[in-house]
């Protein structure tokens, strides 16, 4: 490299963008991914070791992909290539794997071809690759945001370790965003940066994992943003909205907003009405509240408030729950859309609750009294000289499979704690109870 070449690459690394400035250049500097890149785990033992095999890192955009590439880059002895399959052709492969030969041959130097959006290539350009990965000239980085399972040949597949990166959480942004506001060398704070904590909790909700996109708008906020009197730029909420095009939303996650807004999503789950009980979803997922919180609220709604006038919106509710788990955002919104609707629209029983509330009760208040010896285990030796399980009626014997016995201790024998209403499939219930002569 000549300076005319070293100053044209100082120059551009100081007009790239901020996302790609504030890249981490070593292992201790990458925020989020502890999964694979924590202290112990073998992507970071296989990093620092510089004994890298070939490996596809697979995820949503701005998760990191590319950084750890770079980390790898800054890290390993091996020669360090990088080519984007948008864009590569084949003379460009043909000329990465010649002088992956020419380092190992002249100079006993592995070569690391780092292919960024490898799910581009086609399958014949991916068979090209394979048997050089197989001999060992190259060492394959492959980043896609794609299922490598399906876009990636499954010869490389069988001859590289997969591992999958997840979107970055709130405080990983966060985390990022002060770093760069703070960092004078290759982030804003030269610039006399301040992000206030709203803004920068904001700015990490609405990135919705991609790091990339909050630091592009925390660096437009600064750019457009003049200084105030003391000399400092301020990134304020209101800032952070124009520069990421989001409305805010007055929601404290800690506060009465959030309170407020999932009461009101409850009571209009409650009160029957899909509507409102979908407005207010809407308001908390806009906000960034924990889709985990709200699933676990329609799942107690279901079991609180349908009960058994309609057994399937459990069902319904947990199942969503599992779902939104496993897809993130934004799908999961259509998810937890269809559980609180359907919860809504289902008939009304608070027969559960009644019934357990009642029960909690009694054993609360009062001496906890024998449960009758017939309904006590009889299977351990000597039972029967106890006289455990004498007397009891095998249910299944009987007509309709029900023989009338008393079940409750004494005390409690005339007790009812579940009462079904009339409602839904609970009146069902009352028409068995009704049929075998249960009162």
């Amino acid at each position: 490299m000549d300076l005319f070449d070293y100053m044209r690459e100082k120059e551009q690394q100081n007009a790239s963008p901020l996302a790609s400035r504030m890249r981490p250049r070593t292992l201790e500097e990458v925020v989020g991914q502890e999964h694979i890149v924590g202290k112990g785990k073998l992507l970071y033992r296989a990093i620092k070791a510089d004994k890298l095999g070939s490996v596809i890192f697979y995820g949503p955009p701005g998760t990191g992909k590319t950084t750890l590439a770079k980390v790898v880059a800054n890290t390993t002895s091996a020669e360090f290539l990088q080519i984007n399959a948008t864009s590569a052709g084949k003379k460009d492969m043909e000329e990465a794997v010649s002088a992956a030969k020419n380092n190992l041959g002249m100079y006993g130097k592995k070569t690391i071809l780092f292919v960024d959006e490898i799910h581009r290539f086609n399958k014949g350009q991916q068979d090209y690759l394979l048997p050089f990965v197989e001999d060992g000239t190259i060492i394959l980085i492959g980043a896609t945001t794609e299922n490598p399972y399906f876009e990636v040949n499954s010869a490389l597949i069988s001859r590289s370790l997969i591992f999958e990166l997840k979107p970055l959480t709130r405080e990983n942004i966060t985390a990022l965003l002060l770093r760069a506001a703070k960092d004078r060398e290759r982030g804003m704070g030269a610039f006399g940066t301040v992000l206030c904590e709203d803004a920068a909790q904001f700015l990490a909700d609405a990135a919705n994992g991609d790091a990339r996109s909050a630091l592009n708008a925390l660096e437009l906020g600064v750019l457009t943003t003049e200084k105030s009197g003391d000399g400092k730029i301020y990134i304020t909420l209101e800032v952070a909205a124009e520069c990421i095009q989001k409305r805010t939303l007055k929601y404290d996650k800690k506060g009465d907003n959030h309170y407020d807004t999932i009461s009101a999503f409850i009571k209009s789950m409650r009160g029957s009405d899909p509507d409102a009980a979908v407005y207010y979803l809407a308001r908390m997922l806009y906000a960034g509240e924990e889709v985990a919180f709200i699933a676990r609220r329609i799942m107690i709604c279901a079991a609180e408030d349908v009960s058994n006038a309609d057994p399937n919106a459990l069902i319904v509710a947990t199942a969503a729950a599992a779902a939104v788990e496993r897809l993130g955002m934004p799908e999961g919104r259509i998810v937890l859309a269809q559980a609180a609707a359907y919860v809504a629209c289902a008939p009304k029983s608070n027969s559960s609750i009644v019934a357990i509330d009642a029960a909690m009760q009694a054993v609360e208040n009062d001496k906890t009294p024998p449960i009758p010896p017939y309904l006590q285990d009889a299977h351990y030796p000597g039972a029967a000289n106890l006289a455990r399980g004498i007397g009891y009626k095998y249910a299944h014997e009987y007509e309709n499979h029900y023989v009338r016995q008393q079940y409750l201790p004494d005390v409690y024998k005339d007790r009812k704690f579940y009462v079904p209403s009339d409602n839904g499939y609970e009146k069902t219930i009352q028409e068995y109870f009704k049929k075998i002569g249960k009162e």
